[in-house]
This record gives C-alpha cells, sequence and structure tokens, in this order.
C-alpha cells in the first residue's frame, strides 16, 4: 500500500506546533511526541504512529475525531483531515478536469450588484472564473489574461505589483496558500492544481516555505487593505459565497463602509472606468 503523503505531512506538522503539558527535557524536535498524542487521543502509539506515517487504512470517523481533539484542530483542519485520511486512491487514469464555466446568470448577477461594489468569482485552484468591472479596476482585469493566468496565487505571488497593492501582502499570500492547500485536499488528484503548484514552489521560494506549512483555511469573510495607484488606500469587508449548483465555485463581494474615504475611493474608481461598474 502506497503511504498517504499528504496525511503524513499533515499530522507530523500539527504535532510539531503543539507545546508539551508539562516541563520537560530538552529535545530534538520541537511539539509533541506521537505517544503523547496517542495517549491524549487514546489509542495505542502503534497505532498511531502507523496512521502518522500514512499506514493505517480506513480509519474510523471516531478515531479521526480523537485524533483531532488531540492536536486541537479547528473545525476547518478538521474537516480537512477527514478528506486526506479516508479517501482511497483509484488506479485507473482520471479523465481532465472539466472547463469550470459561470452561468450567464451569475455574470449578471455581477454586473447589477451596484456600481460601486466589486465582485467576483472563484473557482477550483483559486481561478478567477468571471469579475466585474469595478474589481477588474481595482485589481487586475483577469479575464484579459491569457487563461492559465487567470489565476489568484499565480497574480498574488508572480505579479509584481501585488505587494505594492495589497497593504497587507504576506498576510494575504498566506491565506490564499491556505485556500489552495485545503483545495488540494478536496482535489488530489486534479493535475492543472499539481502544475500551478509545482510552478509556484519554483519561482516562489515564501510559496514553498508556507505550503509545508500545511495549513488550511475556507473562504469566508473578512477584511481587505489595498494601496491602489489611482485612488490610494482603500478598506473592503469581503463576504464569499457558495453558489447554489456549484459548490466549487464562489462568489466574492467587496463592499466598503458608507460614508468613509473608502466608499468615496470605489465610487472615484468607479467614475475612472468610463463605464458603469
Amino acid at each position: 500500500m502506497q503511504p498517504n503523503e499528504e496525511l503524513r505531512e499533515f499530522l507530523r506538522s500539527r504535532r510539531a506546533r503543539l507545546e508539551p503539558p508539562e516541563p520537560v527535557g530538552v529535545r530534538r524536535v520541537p511539539g509533541l511526541r506521537r505517544e503523547e498524542v496517542a495517549r491524549l487521543a487514546g489509542v495505542s502509539v502503534d497505532y498511531y504512529s502507523r496512521l502518522e506515517q500514512g499506514r493505517a487504512p480506513h480509519p474510523s470517523a471516531e478515531l479521526l475525531d480523537a485524533v483531532a481533539r488531540a492536536l486541537r484542530l479547528d473545525e476547518t483542519e478538521r474537516a480537512y483531515l477527514v478528506q486526506i485520511a479516508t479517501r482511497t486512491r483509484r488506479s485507473r487514469k482520471k479523465p481532465p478536469p472539466r472547463v469550470q464555466r459561470v452561468r450567464p446568470g451569475v455574470r449578471r448577477l455581477l454586473e447589477t450588484l451596484g456600481p460601486h461594489v466589486p465582485a467576483f468569482v472563484f473557482g477550483r485552484r483559486m481561478d478567477v472564473l468571471a469579475i466585474n468591472r469595478l474589481a477588474a479596476a481595482l485589481l487586475i482585469d483577469f479575464e484579459a489574461l491569457p487563461p492559465r493566468d487567470r489565476n489568484m496565487l499565480r497574480f498574488t505571488f508572480l505579479h509584481e505589483p501585488t505587494r505594492e497593492l495589497y497593504t497587507d501582502w504576506e498576510k494575504v499570500a498566506r491565506e490564499n496558500v491556505r485556500v489552495l492547500r485545503l483545495d488540494a485536499g478536496r482535489h488530489p488528484d486534479d493535475p492543472l492544481l499539481a502544475e500551478l503548484v509545482g510552478e509556484l514552489a519554483v519561482k516562489s521560494e515564501e510559496f514553498r516555505r508556507w505550503w509545508a506549512e500545511h495549513d488550511v483555511a475556507e473562504r469566508n469573510h473578512g477584511t481587505k487593505r489595498y494601496h491602489h495607484p489611482l485612488v490610494g488606500d482603500v478598506t473592503v469587508d469581503y463576504e464569499c459565497l457558495a453558489l447554489p449548483g456549484d459548490p466549487d465555485q464562489t462568489l466574492c463581494v467587496y463592499t466598503a463602509e458608507p460614508g468613509s474615504p473608502s466608499e468615496t475611493a470605489l465610487r472615484l474608481l468607479a467614475g475612472w472606468t468610463g463605464r458603469p461598474a
């Protein structure tokens, strides 16, 4: 049986971040030992060792729940653990992933959210599948790029101006890596995702280091800060919503606080586009 490499590296990384429950002597590696995790989870050291080596077939939901509690995983990490621990490897060759397309109704929704509301749709691998005019003016017109380059990870790590555009570039970049890692757990056999990870690992030392941390995150909500070359500082709150009928597509909408300088900046940017956003 081929070992589950992703499970092995994820469990090791989660174990390494935990402090021992009580003072101990000098340790060669950070975090808890395997026997300590096994004791906390209520399983034998032998079984936990095989699990962490990716060689324990068909772990039960109860066992994974116990390991998740022992490693203090949050809900996203817990779901990711279940995904990578229970998936089965198929020997047959899988067909290439289908091209993702946004429904016409969703495209119309992007343009009718409001003239001062940036919005776009993510697909798998954080590919940008559709974007309205104001979001294109704030970020970049993804739909004018070659299809291969319409990806938020390539934009963040390989497009140098993003380091000036994002006020908190490192925070944004790390979040994007965590989201991609979660997507990799859901679609482990996606050849385009493997190609993307390989390219970024070669071209970006930062991506390579953060990818190795095995952190995961959901796209949900939060705040982003930009420094736009035309309108200056812009702070937006974002909400990301899964689109009904296609769990691999996510609608992201940006809003600025009413009456704030950021709302004024978005209005100026909408006017600069020369057309309703």
